[in-house]
């Protein structure tokens, strides 16, 4: 169980950079859309997220802070419904795009600093 919860906090920190690198690669240019990798990302947060919630109380019998894992379901849910909206669109407003990016900064922070 210990291997499967590594696996999936593994594939977790992938979903991140995925999600976050097709966002930052397009800082600088003139337009901005919802790559496949923001999507792809995003769900595989979401998933990996949910699931490894799952195999910490359920499989390995320990505690999660239920309030914080609430916050970082409810920010990832809002990034990935934004995403699937607009994922067709050829561009988005600034304000989408920089407001995905500062959700996704804001689950990162929430992960590393709420004890």
């Amino acid at each position: 169980m210990e291997f499967l919860r590594h696996l999936l906090l593994f594939l977790h920190f992938v979903g991140l950079a995925s999600l976050l690198g097709g966002l930052l690669v397009q800082m600088k240019g003139p337009e901005r859309r919802i790559l496949p990798a923001v999507l792809h990302g995003a769900l595989t947060q979401l998933v990996t997220g949910v699931l490894l919630v799952g195999v910490i109380q359920g499989g390995l019998g320990e505690h999660v802070n239920n309030p914080k894992i609430g916050v970082k379901l409810l920010v990832v849910l809002v990034i990935t419904v934004l995403a699937w909206v607009n994922r067709r669109k050829p561009t988005i407003a600034a304000g989408l795009f920089f407001g995905l990016t500062a959700l996704t900064l804001l689950n990162v922070a929430v992960a590393v600093f709420w004890r």
